[in-house]
């Protein structure tokens, strides 16, 4: 899997018909929708100011109501059903949909465009459980952050190239209206080619007992996300990207125009730059990540999205000169590459946050209720989008803030959300210092981590090298890992606050602290009956000499209590590196001849409890250190 490139999967049917369908799908969402504002806004006559700015806000709640009434139904639909099938019904619908929407533009009918923009929210809805849940049934582990980071990058860029078809192609005089119907039709019926191509995709749940009350069925999905920690506050953080995204996305006409003096063009250009970078931000997040789930790069994201977002607001040119400055006029101004430049970074940024939260939820969750979890997610998304929508309303209006302010102010409550979110879930925060430091202190390449199952109790065994050995275990192991650790390092003043959080186990020696020692062996065997990984060190301690020390018995006395399975892991190129016992204390961070040093980590196959004897568990873990230390 670590050669595993995500654009490959662009080659696999398994993938290309659906990724080709949710593109065709967003981007016929985008045309629809600009056309009708461009033809509400400019090209009817008879409305005034006061109507346009009604039907726009209606527009907006129209399209996003279906989210909160049939989100639960689609997620039950999405579970019970072939997700290719589904995928299949909903393109028809989309063609039906989009043909009488043609009729609607051509007689200038703006209420049954509204009724139609209802229904393309209502496709969406349908579609949106459909889409993620999909994902982790056709993909294996390693390719979930690389196919959702293809699936978001898709989804901007069709964003952005809708925004731009829809608003020019209804404005061509005399044909505008042929040209946005005969375009919407036709992405439609090749939306519905692109699904037929789709493999089956059985439904994880085909006996699951549909409840058409979506009420009820919504509190029921949230009550469940609520039962998973990790799942409900990384929608809750999903959600909340989808709130900072919307101010900005809302507020870029405006400021393209006002703040910058910018013409249509330059509404073009910012929108190109901010949709590219988050594109360009998610596909990143596979390479970034090594092909697992990887949160860490989670906080990550938010400080790029609260840096850059709030630096915006330093940017800006504190008056305008001319108006309506065309594309040429506007990047001949010093302060523009700035404001360029802090936009694509806070977009890649995002990209970084968003990503890793999607394949979290899709990993975590019951393989038999991805697409009711999926849908509960959907709802929020809606709530707070609709919040988002309130809060820039009232900070404008009454609060007299300029959009500058608006968005200092989104990326300041950036910073707030993400620090409660990673009080509340130490393990973004572990993750992200776990990452950035063995990414920057070692070259990593992993073998074999298939092995270790994706649920269930597991108990690991690895030889030990350094100090930095658990954490180059929990950076590269999908899985929360709970380590067991000697108890007077855990004790360290400043960073027990950090093994506390990572839940690692202290344990003393018999003669040390025999209470310490039973609490530590009862905390194991509680960790495993939850389902969860313990990884031991079995040597009691790390190499002096780059050998490796016999294993002990206390693994047995785990295994007698609570039979697992054990996976036998080994670290190699670790001796010799900082961190390691090489040499005396003050030599020991030798730089720079080991610093960013070629490692390996290697996991063999589960070794049933019944065969895992100490001695047998030290020969694997020694055959697959081989030679290297």
């Amino acid at each position: 899997m670590s050669n595993h490139n995500q654009f490959g999967l662009l080659r696999e049917r398994r993938f290309l018909p659906f990724f080709l369908t949710q593109a065709l799908g967003a981007f016929n969402d985008n045309v629809f929708k600009n056309a009708l504002v461009i033809l509400v806004a400019f090209l009817t006559a008879q409305l005034t100011v006061k109507d346009v700015n009604f039907y726009t806000n209606l527009a907006a709640g129209l399209f996003i109501l279906p989210f909160l009434l049939f989100s639960a139904t689609s997620g039950q639909l999405s579970d019970k059903f072939d997700k290719a099938r589904l995928a299949q019904l909903v393109k028809g619908l989309e063609i039906g949909i989009m043909t009488v929407a043609f009729a609607g533009f051509l007689v200038h009918s703006i209420p049954l465009l509204l009724a139609m923009l209802f229904m393309m929210g209502l496709h969406s809805t349908l579609f949106g459980p459909l889409k993620y849940g999909l994902l982790p049934q056709v993909l294996d582990p390693g390719e979930l952050t690389g196919g959702n980071g293809l699936i978001e990058m898709a989804t901007f860029v069709a964003i952005l190239l809708g925004t731009i078809a829809g608003t020019s192609l209804i404005r061509v005089d005399g044909i505008g209206a042929w040209l946005v119907g005969g375009t919407t039709i036709g992405i439609a019926i090749s939306g519905l080619g692109s699904a037929l191509a789709m493999p089956r995709a059985p439904a994880p749940d085909p006996n699951l007992k549909l409840n058409w009350n979506p009420f009820s069925e919504t509190w029921r999905n949230v009550a469940y996300i609520r039962g998973n920690r990790s799942v409900f506050l990384s929608c809750l953080g999903i959600s909340w990207f989808w709130f900072y995204g919307s101010i900005y996305f809302t507020q870029l006409p405006n400021y393209s125009k006002v703040v910058l003096g910018g013409g249509p063009g330059v509404y073009t250009l910012i929108l190109t730059v901010f949709s590219v970078g988050i594109g360009l931000g998610s596909v990143l997040c596979e390479k970034l990540s090594g092909h697992k789930v990887e949160i860490g790069l989670v906080p990550l994201g938010s400080i790029g999205m609260t840096v850059f977002g709030a630096d915006l607001y330093f940017a800006h040119p504190r008056s305008v000169g001319e108006l309506n400055l065309g594309m040429a006029a506007m990047l001949a101004q010093p302060h523009v590459w700035r404001i360029l430049i802090d936009l694509v970074l806070m977009a890649i940024f995002s990209g970084f946050f968003i990503v890793p939260l999607f394949a979290l939820v899709q990993s975590r969750s019951d393989s038999a209720r991805v697409s009711r979890v999926i849908a509960a997610n959907n709802i929020l998304n809606a709530l707070f989008m609709v919040v988002a929508a309130i809060v820039s309303a009232l900070l404008l209006n009454k609060a007299n803030l300029s959009i500058p302010g608006l968005l200092l102010a989104t990326a300041l409550m950036n910073a707030g959300v993400a620090v409660y979110i990673y009080t509340l879930v130490p393990e973004f925060l572990l993750r992200f210092i776990d990452w950035v430091l063995i990414h920057t202190l070692y070259r990593i390449r992993t073998h074999g981590l298939e092995n270790i199952p994706e649920h269930g109790p597991v108990l690991l065994v690895c030889n030990h090298v350094s100090f930095m050995d658990p954490l180059i275990v929990m950076g590269c192991v999908r899985r929360p890992v709970r380590f067991v650790m000697y108890y007077k390092i855990f004790e360290i003043p400043f960073l027990r606050f950090i093994f506390k959080s990572a839940k690692a186990i202290p344990i003393a020696g018999a003669k040390e602290d025999a209470i310490v020692m039973e609490r530590a062996f009862a905390e194991v065997d509680k960790e495993l009956a939850a389902g969860n990984i313990v990884c031991i060190f079995p040597e009691g301690g790390i190499t002096r000499d780059g050998t490796m020390q016999p294993f002990r018995r206390g693994v047995e006395r785990v295994l007698a209590a609570r039979p697992v399975p054990v996976v036998p892991l080994a670290l190699r190129g670790l001796w010799g590196s900082i961190f390691s016992r090489r040499d005396s204390m003050l030599g020991r961070l030798r730089l720079p001849r080991r610093f960013w040093s070629r490692i390996e980590l290697v996991a063999g196959s589960p070794v049933p409890a019944s065969q895992a004897s100490a001695a047998t568990l030290e020969a694997n873990v020694r055959e697959l250190r081989g030679e290297a230390a």
